[in-house]
């Protein structure tokens, strides 16, 4: 077993089950004894389900529910990536997957599953953190950036800031001190009445407000630190609804319209700005920007425009890579591999880690 002292590109598999997404991924990398192989890294194939649908009716994600539909879609999805990819099972060098964090029954499908195909195929497996594969996800693009750069990381409920050097070497510059980005983005879709997921309705919902109709705070935009906090905007967006309706009557399309597009200026104004600032006090002039909020039209305009006026780089994963996936997590496993081949170990132990600082991954330069 092993996957180390190859020469030639090597093949990794990966799985990703952390939340409401199934994703199935092979990425080829160069090994650290052939590294003028061609290609590396580079995506062969990935396949993904989303649970949307599943979940819609409910209103958000039912931990159970995601579980067993990961276990129904993890099979078909590894036999079309593999017949995507032209490749079999015994090329595949080693298996990554999500470890942590997310919900426990969902990752545990994706670590069972791995765990096992790799003891049948005696390779090596390599536990990935999710947001370290969100943080990497831009370098899968038509435009990857190189090291070091500062990167904004927007997923979920996490909202950081981190000075990037190298895979494996992270420096914390700012968090969230409460509610992140994408939670105060589904909480107040939730408060407009927008179905599941919240996110992108209110930021379509947004496209149809007037600037300036409605004024709303930025919270910490102004504060010495590089520190985020979100849940003083998510109330201020019910307090101003209260005001509107005062007898509780529901809103308007035009008037909801109008509170999206002001709470969405003021989450995307307060991370560019901050990200700007994180640029301006680390001394570099590229940033990346990875996560599902990353996705959003307004967030990348306004940096573009930040980008053009300060003269600077901002690179964006592809949208298809912005929300969970496979590749993501079978390229942080190359990645891993290549930078510290005793990141791999033998197939065996189920553990997940649904609670999982990335603070714990960070070796600053």
């Amino acid at each position: 077993m092993g996957c180390c002292g190859k020469i030639g590109p090597m093949l990794v598999l990966g799985f990703e089950s952390s939340c409401d997404e199934t994703g199935v991924a092979l990425v080829e990398v160069a090994s650290p004894d052939a590294p003028s192989a061609p290609g590396s890294p580079r995506l062969l194939a990935h396949t993904l389900h989303s649970q949307i649908a599943l979940h819609r009716a409910y209103g958000g994600v039912v931990p159970e529910l995601a579980s067993r539909d990961h276990i129904r879609r993890v099979v078909p999805l590894l036999r079309e990536a593999l017949g995507r990819s032209g490749r079999t099972l015994a090329d595949v060098d080693a298996i990554a997957y999500t470890q942590g964090p997310g919900l426990a029954g969902a990752l545990l499908v994706g670590c069972a599953f791995a765990e096992a195909l790799a003891t049948a195929l005696d390779r090596p497996v390599v536990p990935v953190h999710h947001l370290e594969g969100h943080l990497l996800s831009p370098l899968l693009s038509a435009d990857p950036p190189t090291f070091p750069f500062v990167a904004l990381l927007v997923s979920g409920g996490h909202t950081q800031l981190m000075r990037v050097d190298g895979v494996g070497r992270y420096t914390l510059l700012g968090e969230t001190l409460d509610d992140a980005a994408g939670e105060a983005f589904d909480k107040t879709a939730k408060l407009l009445g927008l179905p599941y997921p919240g996110g992108p309705a209110l930021a379509k919902l947004a496209e149809g407000g007037r600037a300036d109709a409605i004024k709303l705070p930025r919270p910490m935009l102004h504060s010495d630190d590089l520190n985020f906090s979100f849940a003083g905007l998510k109330t201020a967006v019910l307090t101003r609804v209260r005001d509107l309706c005062p007898a509780g009557e529901a809103l308007n399309e035009a008037v909801r319209a109008d509170v999206a597009r002001a709470f969405q200026d003021a989450i995307v104004e307060v991370l560019v700005k901050k990200s700007l600032k994180a640029l301006k006090q680390s001394g570099l002039q590229r940033l990346v920007v990875a996560g599902g909020v990353g996705a959003n039209r307004h967030l990348r305009a306004m940096l573009d425009a930040a980008a053009r006026r300060h003269r600077l780089r901002v690179h964006y994963p592809e949208l298809e890579f912005c929300t969970d996936n496979g590749a993501m997590i079978a390229l942080a496993g190359a990645l891993r591999l290549v930078a510290d081949a005793s990141v791999a170990r033998a197939p065996g132990t189920f553990a997940v880690r649904p609670r999982w600082p990335l603070a714990e991954l960070m070796t600053p330069a």
